[in-house]
């Protein structure tokens, strides 16, 4: 998705008191950034910030790191979070953004971090064939993902995307995943999870394109 240049964006990011500059720096000790030992979670490709805004307030036990490659888009994610603090009157203390290339993510994330689950949502599909080890769910990706996850840890997946779906659910195969749950109409299908709807969601709903969901378990 690509979003304007807002020139705010870098410097409320640094002011800012859940945003993380350096996380190299934080690799397999991200624990000790949070006031609470919970199990730890995070989202690859943030964007705006409205799911994980909604996740954190509504989950207080469990701590979150979202990432994002787009200094816009964390800005707007931070703006969400501080808009959430504001709507519910409590100070969000579970959640950090951080901006990072998530090919990369090895360089932030190891084992000792023990990710229990990973939230992908509406990433982009890189539909030409070149381009597919680009994808969050690509085989190379899940490997990568593999080094911090727990054992029994989950990837939760969305997307709006047919092809994107169908490849990753061979993905995960490939990589040793076990699919516990999956459906090609989310909104359709009752006690699947706890769904939080984004705005890319709400916005393909109304389209009329059927949302795709899975949950992967890491079988190490």
């Amino acid at each position: 998705m690509r979003i304007r240049f807002k020139p705010w964006a870098r410097p409320e990011l640094e002011a800012s008191k859940f945003y993380i500059d350096n996380p190299e720096e934080y690799k397999n000790k991200w624990s000790i950034l949070y006031k609470n030992k919970a199990p730890f979670h995070i989202e690859l490709g943030c964007g705006k910030g409205s799911f994980i805004s909604k996740l954190a307030i509504k989950n207080e036990n469990i701590n979150y790191l979202a990432i994002d490659l787009v200094d816009a888009m964390l800005g707007l994610a931070k703006r969400n979070i501080e808009q959430a603090e504001q709507e519910t009157k409590k100070e969000i203390e579970n959640v950090y953004l951080t901006r990072f290339d998530i090919e990369r993510i090895f360089l932030i994330l190891g084992k000792e971090d023990k990710v229990e689950r990973i939230y992908i949502n509406f990433c982009n599909p890189w539909p030409r064939g070149k381009h597919h080890k680009k994808r969050l769910t690509h085989t190379r990706q899940l490997e990568k993902y593999k080094e911090f996850l727990t054992n029994d840890g989950e990837i939760y997946f969305k997307t709006d995307d047919d092809n994107l779906y169908e490849d990753s659910l061979n993905y995960f195969e490939n990589s040793g995943f076990t699919i516990t749950k999956q459906t090609y109409d989310l909104a359709n299908e009752e006690n699947f999870w706890d769904n939080i709807e984004t705005e890319h969601e709400k916005m393909f709903k109304e389209q009329g394109i059927k949302i795709k969901a899975l949950i992967a378990k890491n079988n190490k």
